[in-house]
């Protein structure tokens, strides 16, 4: 039983991930936002493999941020992805 409760968690984090992929590819922010969006997911999908319950957590919030309208900003995003 305990296995089942994991295979549902694991597909519904699977289709939140790639629901989470295709907001931030469309979102129009620019290009710094953007990667740190997606560099936000990709650590999330590393914690997945640990921890799947928390993985939920996070990516529901980071949804939730976003369609909050609270993105990193310009500046932050730039150094998350090594330039200035």
């Amino acid at each position: 039983m305990e296995r089942d409760g994991q295979l549902d968690l694991y597909d519904r984090l699977a289709a939140r991930l790639k629901e989470a992929h295709a907001r931030v590819r469309t979102l129009q922010v620019p290009e710094g936002v953007r990667v740190a969006l997606t560099r936000k997911l990709l650590v999330i999908t590393a914690a997945s493999k640990h921890d799947l319950a928390d993985a939920e957590r996070r990516v529901d919030r980071l949804m939730t941020d976003i369609d909050e309208g609270r993105l990193p900003e310009e500046q932050a995003a730039k150094r998350a992805d090594g330039t200035r």
